[in-house]
């Protein structure tokens, strides 16, 4: 990743950590485990992480990285306070996006958080005049999809979750949303 891959990544970990509460999370596309490394300068937390970009499992004394896709390859049988998913949502194909809310519902502990964060769709223009000139890199951008973004609160409010917060971040490029389970 290049310099400004890396500063796009600490904005989303930012956003997310203010939301984080209770002391697990799953951590879905946590790529070398940045976002557990960023909460744990200011308090405790533990639990897993999985991403493609892992080429083998990583074990710390707080948190372990899984390798592959989720949930197909997720074998982790646990409860977590808060599920995140950083630029990971807009990857998904809207098909298995939908079975995601109670798929979810199993990993996550009474009142349990998802927190998500998107790109407007501004980004994707963005992004491209930025791989132009070689300033990022780009993680996964060839499975970017037609994304809409609104649908995630259908899809989640719909199902048997509570929308907390839903606000743009970085000059509005970014959208948090932060679900609790009801």
């Amino acid at each position: 990743m290049k310099k400004f891959d890396f500063w796009l990544q600490k904005q989303r970990n930012i956003q997310a950590s203010k939301h984080i509460s209770g002391k697990t999370l799953l951590d879905v596309g946590c790529h070398h485990g940045e976002l557990f490394d960023f909460i744990l300068k200011t308090r405790s937390i533990s639990g897993d992480g999985i991403d493609t970009v892992l080429k083998s499992q990583i074990v710390t004394e707080n948190y372990t990285l899984h390798p592959g896709m989720f949930p197909s390859d997720f074998r982790v049988q646990k409860k977590y306070d808060n599920i995140t998913f950083l630029a990971v949502m807009e990857h998904i194909p809207l098909d298995v996006l939908q079975t995601y809310p109670t798929l979810l519902k199993d990993y996550l502990n009474e009142k349990g958080r998802i927190i998500i964060t998107v790109p407007s769709k501004k980004v994707d223009y963005i992004l491209d005049v930025l791989l132009f000139f070689k300033l990022i890199d780009g993680m996964d951008l060839e499975h970017h999809q037609n994304f809409d973004r609104n649908v995630l609160k259908e899809i989640f409010v719909s199902n048997g979750y509570h929308l907390l917060h839903e606000y743009r971040f970085e000059l509005g490029l970014n959208i948090v949303f932060v679900f609790e389970k009801i």
